[in-house]
């Protein structure tokens, strides 16, 4: 082989090395886009069980002594009651963190009123949400996703006040 040769074969493949490290690049920007995405609908998901499951201890109380649950543990397996009710399956884990805890919001008397992700992540969704998920558009971050529940009024009375502590 001819040095002009070798040389040849040397820019080729210092060109092949640069493209396949570009195209690694590449592929796992979309990778993790993708991957956030899919942690995105896992939060949207747990977020709204929380929801349900509070809403479900709300109108599980006694008429008259309407209550929000005080830890996440009542909603697992509800104290009031001499027999097992279950709000909430199972505590789901926060998908943008991995951990068990959420940011909390409480109500006046102490009650979980709604749980919010504890991640400072900007959101790659910023609209096409649910009607109750409407707050969620434009969030700077995915603590500004709050799954608040609001009890309706029962008949002939206000309803119990449920003032959110800011995330």
């Amino acid at each position: 082989m001819r040095s002009g040769e070798r040389g040849f074969v040397l820019v080729a493949l210092l060109f092949l090395v640069v493209g396949l490290g570009v195209a690694m690049s590449a592929l796992g920007t979309v990778w993790h886009t993708a991957a956030q995405r899919e942690k995105e609908k896992d939060l949207l998901f747990a977020g709204e069980e929380y929801r349900r499951a509070i809403a479900g201890f709300w109108r599980a109380s006694p008429a008259g002594q309407e209550r929000l649950p005080k830890e996440i543990g009542e909603l697992l397996l509800d104290p009031r009651f001499p027999y097992k009710i279950r709000h909430l399956r199972k505590a789901y884990r926060d998908p943008m963190t991995g951990s068990e805890e959420w940011g909390l919001v409480r109500d006046e008397a102490g009650g979980i009123a709604g749980v919010y992700s504890l991640s400072e992540s900007k959101p790659f969704r910023q609209a096409g949400f649910a009607k109750d998920q409407a707050d969620f558009e434009k969030a700077a971050n995915y603590r500004d996703w709050v799954f608040l529940f609001k009890p309706e009024p029962a008949a002939g009375k206000p309803a119990q006040a449920v003032v959110p502590k800011t995330p």
